[in-house]
This record gives structure tokens, sequence and C-alpha cells, in this order.
């Protein structure tokens, strides 16, 4: 499926009209206000607030994720009086979907209703004052994936053909989490994120580059969908929960085990700060 072809047929639309009706069939008319990318390693939330939980593979149009740390469900719940629906694992460029595939559920988030959206991901420092877990609120990202979600025919409904990307990451919405870190006696970092293709991990002087060209942090998701939420006039919030220290000469080896150890280690910090967050919008 690449909603660039399809959209040229309109069929894109049918696509999404069949997605959203089976969504509301499944949940009652649900309508989420905040929505929630849940990244590896962090999708305990979702476990702990589920009153409904929809399969992936259950969802016309959805693809099924197949990294170990992604349950692959879209869970609803009301959490401190907000509606609110999480992506409980997402889908990568990696897997071998295009980029239309990974961020169509983004677009179905902006056809619910949902008009914040709060982007989570397990990354590596490039910055080396970071150390693992702690957690950076994004404050701007590099799109390092050598694509862009936004390819293919525009859909005038969602957003317009060239969007601004000045402020994808918005600065009330960083000031709102650092004043929440704060009420929790939390330090929080801030970054730029950089997203690579993957699957690979990067090389010490891909690190070097980063490092270079002013990442505090590397991943290889979350740049697609942000894009795609700010086309969308969705509200972002990026958390990264850093997961190892990036690639160096005579370094240890990363392993994926490594980024869900650590996530583990983290999640009661990360499950309070976002509870904090959605309190508060």
């Amino acid at each position: 499926m690449s909603c660039g072809f399809f959209m040229r047929k309109k069929g894109c639309v049918y696509m999404m009209e069949d997605t959203i009706k089976f969504i509301d069939e499944k949940t009652n008319g649900f309508k989420p206000e905040i929505g929630i990318i849940l990244g590896s390693g962090l999708g305990e939330l979702a476990d702990e607030y589920c009153e409904i939980a929809i399969s992936y593979n259950e969802i016309p149009h959805f693809i099924k994720s197949t990294v170990a740390g992604h349950k692959g469900r879209l869970v609803f719940a009301e959490i401190n009086g907000k509606k609110v629906v999480m992506m409980q694992g997402r889908n990568h460029f990696y897997e071998g979907h295009s980029m239309q595939e990974i961020t169509y559920p983004v677009k179905v988030m902006k056809k619910l209703g949902v008009k914040t959206l709060i982007l989570t991901n397990a990354a590596g420092a490039v910055n080396k004052t970071f150390v693992p877990a702690d957690l950076m609120l994004i404050t701007d990202h590099i799109n390092n994936m050598g694509s862009n979600p936004l390819i293919g025919a525009n859909d005038s409904d969602l957003g317009e053909r060239f969007p601004d990307m000045t402020e994808i990451y918005k600065h009330k919405l960083i000031k709102l989490a650092k004043k929440c870190a704060k009420k929790l006696d939390m330090d929080v970092r801030e970054g730029v994120y950089l997203a690579n293709s993957g699957p690979s991990y990067e090389t010490p002087a891909e690190i070097h580059f980063a490092r270079t060209i002013g990442a505090d942090a590397v991943g290889m998701s979350t740049v697609p969908e942000a894009i795609v939420a700010n086309y969308c006039s969705m509200d972002v919030l990026g958390i990264s929960c850093i997961s190892n220290a990036a690639s160096s000469p005579g370094g240890e080896k990363l392993s994926h085990e490594e980024v869900i150890e650590t996530t583990n280690k983290a999640r009661e910090k990360f499950k309070k700060l976002v509870l904090s967050v959605i309190k508060s919008l």
C-alpha cells in the first residue's frame, strides 16, 4: 500500500473512511483529543490505562509492527480527565514499509479528533553529557532518512502542499513539559533528534558527523510522524528516552536488548512525566 499511489485514484479517501468507520464501531464513537505513540520499551502506559484495545491486524489498512517491544495495538482510554488514543508500538521505515504507510496512523488520529500528539522513542546519546535513562525533550529534528512522508499527491483536507517546519515541536508544550518535570523534581534534557533509516546502528564516524551537524540524540523513528503531524496542524511534543551511548571507537557493542533494558529502567520516570503533561493540557 502506498498512499501516494492510491491518492491519485482517490483510493486513500476510501481507505481512511474504512479505517475510521471500523474504529468508531469498535470504540462506540470514542473521540480522543490527545494521541501518544509509544516507542520501544515504553508501552506499559497503554497496558495500565487500557479501556479499549484494537490490534493493528484488525484495523483496515494498518500494518503490523514486527519489532520486539512493540505490541501493535491501538489503545483508547480516559487519563486524568482527557480522552487519549495510544499507539502501543509503531511501524518503521526499516521494516520495508513506505513512509506513507508508517505515518498513516497519524492521519487517522487527526481524523479521529486528536489535536495534540506526544511522540516517544528510545534514542542513542550523541551529546556526550547525556547518559542512559535520561529523558530528552525534542526541540527540533534532522531528517537523515533519505525520504519524506509528504512525497506524493497532496491531500488538501489534511494540510497544504509546502508546510512550514519552523516549529514542529511546539515551544508551549516543551515549556509545559519542563514545568511538569520540575514539579516532579525530575531532571530532563533538551536537544535535537536525528533520524536515520536503520536498522543498523550508526558507525563511530556517523556519530561524529551527527554531533558535528548539531544532533544530541539519534534514532530510527519519530521524524516521519512529526512531519505528518505538523502538516496536519497537530501540536507535537517529542520525548526521547536515552537508551545507550551511541557508537564510539573501542566502545561496547550496541543491541536492541540493551535498548529495552534501559527503557525499562526509565519507564516509571517516563510515565510520571507523560501523565503529568496529560493532566496539564
